[in-house]
């Protein structure tokens, strides 16, 4: 393919609630998203970081200028463009690989569209559907997060995922178990909020028969991870130290881990992604799709990954509604605990041209031919 127009725009969806993890409160989605014309073809993606640094090392403003002036130059040079040939062509930028996987995505989009084939069966999905999990944001009180965890068991999704931190662990996690059983598959996640110093408090959460606990130390602490895993009983999952199949053959060899959660947009795109789940699958060790508040149009391909036979455990595959009362594609919802893999061509969705309109705060051309 040749590429004709790279376009950003800035978008900003106000959340039905707030969002409150260990490193802050989101009150709205406030990110851009790409739009890659090549040989008549559209392709989306939506880049998946905030306006701060908080999450990760990336940032909206650092996203476009990175995009703008070093990876967009990079691939439009390339005499035949294809989402394959991306990574090598964007290699001596180092790091950036949210901004890369929002580029990635579009590629693969318009690339796909152009064969009419979709992301699920690019990347060798074998579901149609795939459980729904949530991510239950930290609370101002117990029994707010109780009528949370209500509402969500009663609109069907399968897990429960509590986002935790200091001073906000054990008293939920035992909460939440004493008025829903321990039948209730149930997960939570740090978000680096912890150091080994904690691992006699984290022991604590053995009692609670939990799935997995997520990132509890920070994300360069590989080591820490194994030490502490030797600690607790509480598999640990890995999110934030994991940014390629390389981290993810490293953390296994370590023993740092027995669960990896895959964002494609944290390990610069879908094609790695995909390899770490090839890692994960060989090493017999299970993968499950995190989430970053995507719209529509990030949360279609995580469908399509999901629907991967490595991919396990429910993962963060909730409802639109979960988070936007409008979003940026017609609304993914839950039935019967599930969610279905879009099966049309490219990422399966379309954006609802009157949304992105009306949630659009600038537009900017990259390239244009």
């Amino acid at each position: 393919m040749k590429i004709d127009l790279v376009e950003l725009l800035h978008v900003e969806i106000p959340l039905v609630s707030p969002f409150r993890t260990s490193f802050g409160t989101m009150t709205s989605k406030d990110t851009f998203l790409l739009r890659v014309v090549a040989d008549g073809a559209e392709g989306w993606s939506e880049f998946a970081a905030d306006p701060e640094p908080l999450y990760c090392s990336e940032f909206v403003a650092g996203a476009e200028i990175v995009l703008a002036t070093c990876l967009v130059p990079s691939v439009v040079a390339l005499p035949d463009v294809s989402a394959a040939r991306l990574e090598p062509a964007m290699a001596f930028v180092k790091g950036h690989h949210l901004a890369k996987a929002a580029l990635e995505t579009a590629v693969l989009d318009a690339e796909l569209r152009a064969f009419g084939m979709s992301i699920g069966g690019y990347l060798g999905a074998t579901a149609s559907r795939v459980p729904a999990g949530v991510s239950v944001g930290i609370k101002a009180s117990l029994p707010e997060l109780l009528d949370d965890v209500e509402r969500y068991l009663s609109e069907g999704y399968v897990r429960i995922k509590l986002k935790i931190e200091p001073g906000w662990d054990v008293a939920p996690v035992r909460a939440v178990r004493e008025r829903f059983g321990y039948d209730l598959s149930l997960q939570v996640d740090a978000n680096t909020a912890y150091t080994l110093a904690d691992s006699s408090h984290l022991r604590r959460l053995d009692e609670f028969d939990l799935l997995l606990i997520e990132q509890p130390l920070p994300e360069d602490d590989m080591r820490g991870h194994a030490l502490l895993a030797q600690r607790i009983q509480t598999p640990i999952c890995l999110d934030e130290s994991i940014t390629s199949a390389r981290d993810a053959a490293t953390a296994l060899a370590l023993d740092a881990c027995r669960i990896i959660n895959v964002k494609p947009a944290r390990v610069g795109g879908y094609l790695e992604a995909r390899r770490i789940h090839d890692v994960a699958v060989a090493n017999g060790v299970a993968v499950w799709c995190g989430g970053m508040l995507e719209t529509g149009i990030g949360r279609a391909p995580n469908l399509a990954l999901a629907a991967l036979p490595g991919f396990l455990l429910p993962g963060d595959l909730s409802a639109s509604n979960r988070y936007f009362a409008e979003d940026l594609t017609e609304p993914f919802v839950v039935e019967d605990g599930h969610v279905r893999v879009p099966s049309g061509a490219g990422i399966g969705v379309e954006p609802l041209p009157e949304m992105v309109k009306r949630f659009t705060t600038s537009r900017r051309v990259l390239y244009s031919r």
